[in-house]
C-alpha cells in the first residue's frame, strides 16, 4: 500500500481501484436499493462520488502519461478507453499499470 502512494503511477492505480470499487457499489448495491426498495439515497450520494473519481482518473491518466513519457497510442489511450468500460480500470491495472509501476521511468 505504501508503494501505491509514493509514485504517480501508484497513485493512478489507487484512484483506479477507488473508481472501480465505487462503480461496483453503485451498480450492485445502490441501483437495486433504488429500484427494488424505493431508496435512492445511496445512488444520490455515491453517484457524484463515482463521477468525481472518474474525472480524477482521466485527468490523472493524462498527467501521468505526460510525466512518464508514455506513448499516447500504446499506453495512455488504452488506459483512457478502459476507464470508460465498466470494470475496465481493474483490467488495465493488471495488464498495463502494474507493469508501468515496475519500470524505472
Amino acid at each position: 500500500m505504501n508503494n501505491l502512494i509514493k509514485t504517480s503511477v501508484g497513485r493512478l492505480r489507487l484512484v483506479g481501484y477507488l473508481e472501480g470499487t465505487s462503480l461496483i457499489m453503485l451498480l450492485f448495491i445502490g441501483v437495486p436499493l433504488k429500484y427494488y426498495s424505493n431508496n435512492p439515497v445511496l445512488v444520490k450520494t455515491l453517484g457524484p462520488v463515482h463521477g468525481l473519481l472518474f474525472l480524477y482518473f482521466v485527468i490523472s491518466t493524462l498527467s501521468v502519461g505526460v510525466e512518464q513519457n508514455w506513448k499516447f497510442r500504446q499506453i495512455t489511450w488504452k488506459v483512457l478507453i478502459a476507464c470508460m468500460i465498466p470494470f475496465g480500470t481493474f483490467y488495465i491495472d493488471y495488464y498495463i499499470l502494474k507493469q508501468a509501476a515496475k519500470s524505472p521511468n
